[in-house]
């Protein structure tokens, strides 16, 4: 898989999440021009989700991470609004079970996999297993680098099975994440989207930048590639992942099956 972007992130490359920008909104000057080239991607993925599901010869796994407030709700509503629910699916991955916690890390997650056709959100991932291990100091660091080899290989394998993978973290400031959260404390609708968890790992932020630091660069692969998305300007954030999904979505020129029989011969 051939992407051209500044946001890719290279297999193995020295990651310093708190250089790079993340109020970036590339060629637009306003959330007007950019809401516009949105709808337009929108229209584009819309069409090449129903040739993908009909195919059924790709599946499409978009991993979303990011810190507390990143936007990866608002991401999903955003830009999959316009494609057909039948074949998109969204997971999320919070603490594990019991029952999940007495399997490997990777179980849970394979279950939730798409089958060819189908294109799987991972609103949070197996990533979760690496970084707050990490920032907690749950395990080792060596059993910690054995969980992104880990990853790696089934990202391979996945791609060996004709998954495509795509995984984004939405970069945010620790100043536009504590605006969010004071915007969520002073409108009523927006109470129940208060959790104690979002106060208390806000305390850890420098420790969770240190763990994608780590993470993202250990586990971006051509294959299954990390995107770093400036996200403090949600209508950018929107506008470019967008960009990327047709993009990609496009390069699999992929054409609808033929028909079992033949509609010329079809008479009503």
């Amino acid at each position: 898989m051939k992407l051209k972007s500044p946001y890719l992130v290279k297999p193995k490359a020295k990651l310093k999440l708190s250089r790079i920008a993340t109020g970036e909104t590339g060629a637009f000057r306003n959330e007007g021009s950019a809401k516009t080239v949105l709808m337009e991607h929108r229209e584009k993925l819309s069409g090449l989700q129903e040739t993908f599901y009909a195919s059924q010869q790709k599946a499409l796994l978009i991993v979303l991470q990011g810190m507390d407030t990143a936007g990866k709700d608002g991401t999903i509503s955003h830009i999959f609004s316009g494609i057909n629910p039948q074949g998109c699916n969204v997971s999320s991955f919070k603490v594990p079970t019991p029952l999940e916690a007495r399997h490997d890390f990777l179980w849970r997650v394979h279950a939730q996999v798409p089958p060819h056709g189908m294109i799987q959100i991972f609103n949070r991932s197996h990533y979760e297993d690496v970084l707050v291990p990490r920032v907690h100091k749950l395990i080792p660091d060596a059993k910690l680098r054995e969980r992104a080899e880990d990853i790696v290989k089934f990202e391979s394998m996945l791609h060996e099975n004709d998954v495509v993978i795509l995984k984004f973290f939405l970069h945010i400031s620790r100043e536009e994440q504590t605006r969010r959260l004071q915007s969520r404390i002073d409108t009523p609708d927006k109470h129940w989207k208060l959790s104690e968890s979002d106060f208390r790992e806000r305390e850890f932020w420098p420790r969770y930048e240190e763990a994608y630091n780590y993470v993202i660069p250990a586990t971006s692969r051509k294959h299954a590639p990390w995107f770093i998305i400036p996200s403090d300007h949600k209508w950018y954030r929107n506008v470019a992942i967008s960009q990327i999904l047709v993009e990609v979505m496009k390069s699999l020129k992929l054409k609808y099956p033929k028909p079992s029989i033949d509609p010329s011969k079809i008479q009503l």
